[in-house]
């Protein structure tokens, strides 16, 4: 059962509900107030009788006899009543030759009533009429007391007053299922425009989970009630979910870029490595086999001759210097991966207080030995003079280190130059390069972990792993990255670090 056809049902049930209690309450109080009218009418009338109602009494045979004599009564304002009066007998005694015009009361009654003086409505049906009988017990003084007579009845036809509270009540049932039944489609009409939105989402995200279209969003153009904001809510959430599903793509993209320049970087030294071993062992063969040997005439001894062979071992040593070359560029590149993998890991540096300036001048000293093209030069470092920060000495030099290589390998001309600024609370250190520079728009990624601005690796070679490793060790050193780039111009990049206080080891 659908979501729409449930709510119809509850509304049109409480709907339902509630006009019947209504049209009951309406029908109970409208009888009562029809009824009620009546007797009120009943009582005036019986009030009005019994002070026009005179009895005369005649002697018959030493019995005094009464007879009742009643003026006559507006027929205008009591229209449509009846009159009639019955003694203790039950015998119709008024009007005047009319018996039983309409029921008397039942005899059971009369003594009780009498001694209680007590006044009665009844309900009969007489013929095809209904009456509402009012009977009002009278008395008469015989011999000086007041005794029991009988009863003045006022009676009135109940035919017009039934009749129109039965049509009142096909009225009100037919009204109802008029209303219900108008309410019903209504509603149905109504929970379905409301619930058009939901079947929005359902598309939507039938459309998302069979992967066809990320891009599409919900149309939804009413109010912004409940509805509403599920519908803003679950557009938001498939924005994100575009948004990551488009970082997801573009990490693929980039793991897999990623995959192939580690591939070809360590098959490059493997390859190199092989075939400087496959040349050691086929020199060391024909050494082996094709070496001069001399006879030692005082000893009777073959001795092989040393320097014979003086080419092949500076060809060996050359191959022995390729293979540790490419050694070490291996071991940089798993070093990079592992420091990649703590920063996964959720690793955590151990940092000690370190005073900044004889760091800086030992990776000034180091950077003078590293391959370059550029002119290095050191800047203005005053103002690490008596600075301090909370750090990790090995991690800071590697950081200074991967910005000082990247400046070399991006600089075939000019220089690269280390210089030192100062803040209230953040010391920086600048690098400054006059090499290819970057586009604006290239800035964000550069930090991007296998991203590399030269895709094709035509130009300069790398994983693109350096700079996700820097911006890891400051995020690590609570610090921050400032870049300023022009293509064609050069890059500089400063790295700030907050100075240590003592106040502030705790932070730390």
């Amino acid at each position: 059962m659908t979501i729409r056809l449930r709510l119809t049902i509850w509304y049109s049930s409480i709907l339902a509900l509630t006009l019947v209690v209504s049209g009951v309450v309406v029908y109970v109080f409208l009888s009562h107030y029809l009824i009620s009218n009546q007797k009120d009418h009943m009582e005036l009338l019986s009030r009005d009788v019994t002070s026009k109602m005179t009895v005369t009494l005649w002697e018959s045979q030493g019995v005094q006899q009464p007879i009742v004599n009643l003026q006559p009564l507006d027929q205008f304002q009591y229209s449509g009543f009846f009159i009639q009066i019955v003694d203790k007998d039950l015998t119709v005694q008024y009007p005047i030759k009319r018996r039983a015009s309409f029921p008397v009361p039942d005899k059971s009654n009369i003594a009780e009533d009498a001694k209680e003086q007590k006044s009665f409505y009844e309900t009969v049906h007489f013929g095809s009429n209904t009456l509402l009988i009012y009977n009002v017990p009278f008395y008469v003084p015989i011999s000086g007391e007041k005794q029991f007579f009988g009863y003045v009845q006022i009676a009135v036809k109940m035919n017009d007053i039934n009749k129109a509270l039965s049509n009142l009540l096909y009225v009100l049932g037919l009204l109802a299922v008029v209303i219900i039944f108008a309410a019903a489609s209504l509603g149905w009409f109504l929970a379905r425009k409301a619930l058009k939105p939901i079947e929005y989402v359902i598309a939507a995200t039938t459309q998302i989970e069979k992967g066809a279209d990320l891009a599409k969003r919900i149309e939804y153009d009413g109010p912004q009630d409940e509805i509403g904001q599920l519908t803003n809510t679950i557009n938001s959430m498939l924005a994100r979910i575009q948004v990551t599903y488009s970082e997801l793509e573009e990490t693929n993209i980039a793991q897999r870029r990623f995959v192939s320049d580690a591939s070809h970087e360590l098959r490059t030294p493997l390859t190199t490595i092989r075939g400087n071993v496959d040349l050691l062992q086929k020199m060391w063969k024909q050494i082996e086999s094709q070496s001069s040997v001399i006879v030692d005439g005082a000893n009777n001894q073959f001795v092989v001759d040393p320097f014979s062979n003086r080419e092949k071992l500076s060809v060996s040593i050359e191959a022995m210097m390729d293979i540790a070359s490419e050694a070490a560029r291996m071991s940089r590149l798993v070093n990079d991966l592992l420091s990649l993998a703590r920063a996964d890991s959720g690793y955590t540096l151990q940092k000690t207080p370190i005073v900044l300036l004889p760091l800086v001048e030992e990776v000034v000293r180091k950077a003078q030995l590293l391959p370059k093209n550029a002119e290095w030069r050191t800047g203005d470092l005053s103002a690490l003079y008596q600075i301090q920060v909370c750090g990790d000495t090995d991690y800071l030099q590697q950081l200074l280190f991967i910005f000082i290589e990247n400046a070399f390998k991006y600089t075939p001309s000019g220089y690269v130059v280390l210089e030192a600024v100062c803040s209230p609370d953040q010391i920086g250190l600048r690098i400054k390069d006059t090499g290819l520079g970057m586009d604006k728009d290239e800035v964000p990624r550069i930090f991007d972990r296998f991203y590399r601005v030269d895709p094709s690796r035509g130009q300069t070679a790398g994983t693109g792993l350096g700079l996700s490793i820097a911006q890891w060790i400051i995020d690590e050193h609570q610090g921050s990255i400032e870049v300023m780039t022009r293509k064609g111009e050069g890059s500089t990049f400063i790295i700030w670090l907050p100075i240590f206080k003592a106040t502030l080891l705790q932070a730390y």
